[in-house]
C-alpha cells in the first residue's frame, strides 16, 4: 500500500491504495482554509496522515502539489493560491514527520499519470492530459512514464500565450480556465448591446455579478442563452488553438481532458473543442487522435501520487 496526498488551493485529499487500479482503500478529503496559509494544510496532512499510516502501514508517499515544484530537491517552488510555500521541503518535512520516504510531483503531472495508467489514456502512448478548471494545467506521458523536461516544468499550457503578438498577460489560462469563461461572461453582460433576456438568466443563475462562475456560464449555454454559447464557444476556440498546436508538436495517442469546466459536457464543450482542435491541427494529423473525456474524477492527483509513490526512488 502506499499513501497518496494531494495539496491544492481549495481541497487537501488524503488516500491509500496499492496504485494496480483505480480503486482507493480510503480517501479523506479536508477543506482548504486559505487564511490558516500553509501551517494549516500541514497540520492537516500530519492528523490524517498519522491516522491512515497507522491504519494501512503504507511502504511510500507521493504527494501532488497545485504549483510549480523542484521534483528532484523535494521543494516546492511556489503557491499561486495559498501564502507560505515558497521554497518550502515538502518531500523531506512529510518524511520527518510520517516516517516513511516521500516523492513529490506537480498535481497535472500526476493526474496525468493516473488517467494514462489507469484512465481513460490507459493502454495508449502517447497521452496527453489537460485539465480545465480554476487555471489550465497539462501532462505528457510516453510509454506509461511521465515526461519531466529539464526538470522544473513542462506541458505547462496554461501559461502559452495566444499568438505571437500575445501580450505577456494574454495567456490560455486567461481565455479558457473556469476563471477566464466567469471574467469573458462578465464583460459581455456589461455591453449595452447585450440580450436582455440572456443577460437576466446568467444573472438569475449566480445571484449577482460578482458570484458568476463558469459552471453558471455553462449551464446556460447548456439551456439555449445565446450569450452564454459565445463565451464557451470563444474558450473552446483559444483550449483548441493550443492542443492543435501540442498534436502537431507531439502527435499524441489519446488526449484526455478533465477538470470542472470539462463537466460541462458533450454539446457545450467537447464536441466544439473537438472541431477547434481539428481546425488547427496540421492536416495530415486531422484523425490520428483521440480526444476523450477523463475518467478518475476528483480523486485523479491521489492516484497519480500513489502511482509516483511506487516508482523506485
Amino acid at each position: 500500500m502506499y499513501l497518496g496526498i494531494e495539496i491544492g488551493g481549495t481541497k487537501l485529499q488524503l488516500g491509500v491504495g496499492a496504485g494496480t487500479s483505480a480503486r482507493l482503500e480510503q480517501l479523506v478529503r479536508l477543506d482548504v482554509n486559505r487564511a490558516a496559509e500553509a501551517k494549516g494544510i500541514l497540520e492537516g496532512i500530519l492528523r490524517t496522515g498519522q491516522e491512515l499510516v497507522a491504519r494501512f502501514r503504507p511502504q511510500r508517499i507521493g504527494i501532488g502539489f497545485g504549483g510549480p515544484i523542484d521534483a528532484a530537491s523535494g521543494r516546492v517552488v511556489k503557491s499561486h493560491h495559498v501564502v507560505g510555500w515558497d521554497g518550502f521541503p515538502l518531500a523531506r518535512w512529510c518524511e520527518e514527520h510520517l516516517q516513511l520516504p516521500a516523492a513529490l510531483g506537480n498535481d497535472a503531472d500526476l493526474a496525468a499519470l493516473a488517467e494514462a495508467r489507469l484512465g481513460a489514456g490507459a493502454g495508449a502512448s502517447p497521452v496527453v492530459y489537460v485539465t480545465v478548471g480554476t487555471g489550465i494545467g497539462a501532462g505528457l506521458v510516453v510509454e506509461g512514464k511521465l515526461y519531466r523536461g529539464a526538470g522544473l516544468a513542462a506541458m505547462e499550457l496554461g501559461h502559452v500565450r495566444l499568438g505571437p503578438r500575445a501580450a505577456a498577460s494574454e495567456i490560455l489560462e486567461h481565455a479558457a480556465s473556469g476563471l477566464g469563461i466567469a471574467g469573458a461572461a462578465r464583460r459581455l453582460l456589461a455591453d449595452p448591446a447585450a440580450d436582455t433576456a440572456d443577460v437576466q438568466d446568467l444573472l438569475a443563475r449566480a445571484g449577482n455579478l460578482d458570484l458568476l462562475a463558469a459552471a453558471h456560464v455553462a449551464a446556460a449555454a447548456n439551456a439555449g442563452n445565446k450569450l452564454a454559447q459565445r463565451v464557451m464557444a470563444g474558450a473552446c476556440d483559444a483550449l483548441g488553438w493550443a492542443l492543435g498546436q501540442v498534436v502537431t508538436l507531439l502527435s499524441p495517442a489519446v488526449i484526455v481532458v478533465g477538470g470542472g469546466v470539462s463537466l460541462a459536457g458533450e454539446r457545450c464543450f467537447l464536441a466544439p473543442l473537438r472541431e477547434a482542435v481539428a481546425r488547427y491541427v496540421f492536416p495530415p494529423l486531422a484523425g490520428s487522435y483521440r480526444l476523450v473525456p477523463a475518467e478518475l474524477g476528483e480523486e485523479v492527483v491521489v492516484h497519480g501520487a500513489i502511482l509516483l509513490a511506487r516508482e523506485p526512488a
